[in-house]
């Protein structure tokens, strides 16, 4: 599978396949490298990453492909307004005790200061500059084309995605309701974005004059070809990855992704604030609604938690962000992943009408 099109003859890749940033350790230096040299287009996921991180993280995969990858961020988002954080506290206190963890404590400010990131992640040697959660600045779009940099922002709407072509973006992913991890919504209603990957891609690709990428339960080569079909040109993929050898995640959290049925998905705001679809645990069926700080706050509230849960290999206490689609993963390779995606995806378009 070949399949130039605008889009990646400009990404500079071989396949219309791009491994999803998944921020918080699922991706890693390794697994951007292993995509990009097999033809799709590796990412490093940086929103949590320092300045220095990131430089360091870019300089590695550069290091390891001459090829082109991404690095993304999470737009700026309204600092949060003043919340009373006992609930929260209250609800994390049993885990912290069972994890033998010091008391959950107030969550300072929570964020990195995306100033410093962005600067930082113009000075790496990365092709690509991604970004979700919102809309870049004017100038912020525009000092990364200067850069060379192809700018691509995420929408769960078309009227998102309308926003986002008009702040200058080069491409669209279009984030089906099921896609896992964080939801991109930044334009409305989060209820009324809950729209899944067959309705919005072909709504989104009739209304951009930009490239639409296709994300949200794509797993296989027939869910590639069916995206190209609805004219998306490319793929972004983060679940199919999660259980490649590459991938930072614990071994329990990658036997649950292919354990775990469609049904057993479900979003959630328990673990960082803003709603993120993962396999239900302890964590999300305890912690109630009405216990959760917003977005960033509840995140670092959670940090040390999934830090030390991360470490024990207790999956009950992590973020376990996965998509609905996620038993058609497999364990292997990034390369034999992709490959086998290249095959299935032409024998799916082979088979069309037969």
């Amino acid at each position: 599978m070949s399949r130039s099109n605008r889009l990646t003859d400009r990404l500079g890749i071989t396949h219309p396949i791009i491994q999803a940033p998944m921020a918080g350790g699922a991706s890693t230096v390794d697994l951007a490298i292993a995509a990009t040299r097999s033809g799709a287009l590796g990412f490093l996921a940086a929103p949590y990453l320092a300045p220095g991180q990131i430089a360091e993280a870019a300089a590695a995969i550069r290091a390891g492909t001459p090829g082109p990858f991404g690095v993304n961020l999470f737009a700026p988002t309204p600092a949060p307004g003043p919340a009373d954080p006992a609930a929260a506290i209250a609800a994390l206190a049993p885990f912290h005790a069972e994890l033998g963890l010091v008391p959950p404590a107030v969550p300072a400010a929570g964020g990195l200061d995306f100033a410093a990131q962005f600067a930082a992640a113009l000075e790496t040697p990365a092709t690509v500059l991604s970004f979700t959660f919102g809309v870049l600045a004017p100038d912020q779009v525009a000092a990364a084309k200067a850069r060379g940099m192809t700018v691509i922002g995420t929408a769960t709407t078309v009227a998102e995605a309308v926003r986002l072509e008009a702040g200058g973006v080069d491409a669209v992913v279009a984030q089906g309701a099921e896609a896992g991890g964080h939801r991109g919504t930044f334009g409305g209603d989060f209820g009324a974005s809950m729209i899944g990957t067959l309705a919005l891609v072909p709504q989104m690709a009739d209304a951009l004059g930009i490239p639409v990428i296709a994300s949200g339960g794509i797993m296989d080569g027939r869910g590639i070809a069916a995206a190209l079909a609805l004219g998306a040109q490319a793929v972004q993929m983060g679940t199919a990855f999660l259980t490649c050898d590459e991938a930072g995640i614990p071994e329990s959290y990658k036997k649950l992704v292919m354990a775990t049925p469609g049904e057993g998905t479900r979003i959630t705001r328990a673990f960082s604030g803003r709603p993120a679809r993962g396999i239900v645990n302890r964590v999300m069926a305890e912690v109630p609604e009405d216990a959760i700080l917003p977005f960033p706050l509840q995140n670092a509230l959670t940090r040390p938690m999934r830090t030390a849960a991360n470490g024990l290999d207790r999956p009950e206490f992590l973020s376990l962000w996965a998509g609905q689609a996620l038993t058609l993963a497999r364990r292997q390779p990034a390369a034999d992943l992709i490959a086998r995606l290249v095959t299935e995806t032409d024998a799916a378009v082979a088979g069309l009408g037969k």
